[in-house]
C-alpha cells in the first residue's frame, strides 16, 4: 500500500462517520482520487527549497550564494503568495494554478541551467524569486475547496467536526511532505547529480499541478453547489474587502505560522550544524525526521480531542508543548535526549498547524478563503527563510551550542502568538 494509499485511508476513516445521513461523505463529495492526487501535487513545492540550495552550492561551489537564492525562493513565496491566492479567489482555482504550474515548471529548468552557466550571481538569485512568486499554492487551495465543499454539501450536524479532522489531515499531509522532500532531494542528488531534484520538481510541478488543477473539485464553488449563478462582477461584490484580512484577529495567526516556520527553518540548520560538527552532515535530515514523526502523529490526533477543549486552549497548550521540547534540544547532553526533545517539539507542533487552519477557516472573509489560508502557508515559507540564514550565520560566527538555542526563540514566538490569540477568541 503507498502512502498516498494510506493518507486516503485515513481520511476516509475521519470523514465517513455522519449522524445525518440524508448527505454524502467528504470523500464522496470529492472523490476517491482527490487526496492522493492534492497529496502529490504538494511535493513540488516541499523540494523547492532544499533542492535549490543544492543545486547552487554544488554548481556554484558556494554555501553562502546557496542560502541566499534559497532564501530568495522563500521571499518571493511569501510576497507574492497571498496575491495568488487573491487571484484564484477571483478568477478561480484552475486557471491560476495552470499558469502558475507552466510558468513555475520553465523557471525551475531555467535556473538548473543558469547555475552551470557563465551568468552573474544576481540573474540566479532574480530566476530564484520568480521559482518563489510562480509557486503553485497548492495547500491552501486544497484547504479552500474542502472548507467551500464542508459547507456547502455536507450535512450541518457533521460540519464542524468535519473541518476539524480535514485540517488534521491537511496538516499531517504537510508535515509528511515536508519531511519527503529534502529526502527526496538527497537521494535523488545523490543518485544522478545535484541538477536531477530540480528537474523532478519541473516535471511533477507540470504533472501533478496540473492534474490538481483540472480535478473536477477546482469548478465547485459553495454557491454553484447552491444551486446559484452569479457573474464575476456580483461575485467580487459579496467579497469581503481586503482590509478584513488585517484584523488583529488573522494577523495573530499569521505571527504563528511564521513562528512555526522559523522553528522549521532553525532546527534544520541547528541539525546541520550538530552533525556537520560530528563529520556526518548528511544525517541532519534523519534528525529532522523525529520531529516531523511527532508532528504528523499529534496532528492526526487532534480530531479525537474533546470539544470542549477549545481551539485556544488547544494552542496555548500544543506551544508550551513544543517550547518544552526546543529547551531539551538546547540543553541535550546525548543524541538520545536530542532526539527526545525533538519528538516532543513535534508533538506540540502537529496541534498548533491544526488549530491554526481551523481558526482560519472560522475567520476567513468572505469570499477571501484561498488568500487568507495562502498567507498562512507563505508566512510558513517566509519564517523558514529567514531562521535557516540567520541560524546558519549564527553558527559560523559563535558556535553551535548558540544555534540549538533558535528552535527555543522561535517557539517562543509561537507561544506569545498562542497567547495573543487567547484574548482575540470567544471561549
Amino acid at each position: 500500500m503507498t502512502l498516498s494509499d494510506t493518507l486516503t485511508r485515513t481520511t476516509a476513516q475521519a470523514t465517513d462517520r455522519r449522524t445525518d445521513e440524508s448527505g454524502p461523505t467528504l470523500i464522496q463529495a470529492m472523490g476517491r482520487t482527490y487526496f492522493p492526487l492534492a497529496f502529490v501535487a504538494r511535493l513540488p513545492f516541499a523540494m523547492m527549497v532544499v533542492g535549490v540550495l543544492t543545486l547552487v552550492v554544488a554548481g556554484r561551489d558556494s554555501l553562502t550564494l546557496g542560502g541566499m537564492t534559497s532564501g530568495v525562493v522563500g521571499i518571493g513565496g511569501a510576497a507574492i503568495g497571498p496575491l495568488i491566492g487573491a487571484w484564484a479567489d477571483r478568477a478561480g482555482q484552475r486557471s491560476v494554478l495552470l499558469v502558475t504550474a507552466a510558468v513555475n515548471s520553465l523557471l525551475l529548468v531555467a535556473l538548473t541551467a543558469a547555475v552551470y552557466a557563465t551568468v552573474p550571481d544576481v540573474v540566479v538569485l532574480a530566476i530564484a524569486f520568480a521559482i518563489g512568486a510562480t509557486a503553485p499554492q497548492v495547500p491552501p487551495m486544497s484547504r479552500s475547496r474542502l472548507v467551500g465543499v464542508i459547507h456547502s454539501r455536507l450535512p450541518a450536524a457533521i460540519r464542524a467536526r468535519t473541518v476539524s479532522r480535514t485540517m488534521s489531515y491537511e496538516s499531517a499531509a504537510d508535515e509528511i511532505v515536508f519531511v519527503i522532500g529534502p529526502f527526496v532531494v538527497g537521494l535523488l542528488a545523490a543518485a544522478f547529480g545535484p541538477a536531477a531534484p530540480m528537474i523532478a520538481a519541473a516535471a511533477l510541478t507540470a504533472l501533478a499541478v496540473g492534474a490538481f488543477a483540472l480535478h473536477a473539485s477546482a469548478r465547485t464553488t459553495a454557491a454553484q453547489d447552491a444551486g446559484t449563478k452569479e457573474t464575476a462582477a456580483q461575485s467580487s461584490a459579496r467579497q469581503a474587502p481586503a482590509s478584513e484580512l488585517w484584523r488583529a484577529r488573522v494577523l495573530v495567526l499569521v505571527a504563528g505560522f511564521v513562528g512555526i516556520g522559523l522553528f522549521f527553518g532553525a532546527t534544520l540548520t541547528a541539525m546541520s550544524a550538530v552533525t556537520g560538527d560530528a563529520g556526518h552532515s548528511e544525517r541532519a535530515g534523519l534528525l529532522y525526521g523525529f520531529m516531523g514523526i511527532g508532528s504528523v502523529v499529534s496532528a492526526l490526533a487532534v480530531s479525537a480531542l474533546p470539544a470542549r477543549f477549545s481551539l485556544r486552549a488547544r494552542w496555548l497548550t500544543a506551544a508550551v508543548v513544543q517550547l518544552a521540547g526546543a529547551v531539551v534540544v538546547a540543553t541535550a547532553g546525548s543524541t538520545g535526549v536530542l532526539i527526545a526533545g525533538l519528538v516532543l517539539a513535534g508533538l506540540g507542533i502537529g496541534p498548533s498547524l491544526v488549530t491554526i487552519y481551523s481558526l482560519g477557516s472560522h475567520r476567513s472573509p468572505l469570499g477571501r478563503g484561498t488568500t487568507l489560508m495562502t498567507m498562512l502557508g507563505s508566512a510558513i515559507i517566509l519564517g523558514q527563510s529567514a531562521a535557516s540564514a540567520g541560524t546558519g550565520a549564527l553558527a559560523d560566527t559563535v558556535g553551535t551550542t548558540a544555534a540549538l538555542w533558535m528552535p527555543a526563540v522561535a517557539a517562543g514566538v509561537v507561544l506569545a502568538a498562542a497567547a495573543g490569540n487567547w484574548r482575540q477568541t470567544d471561549r
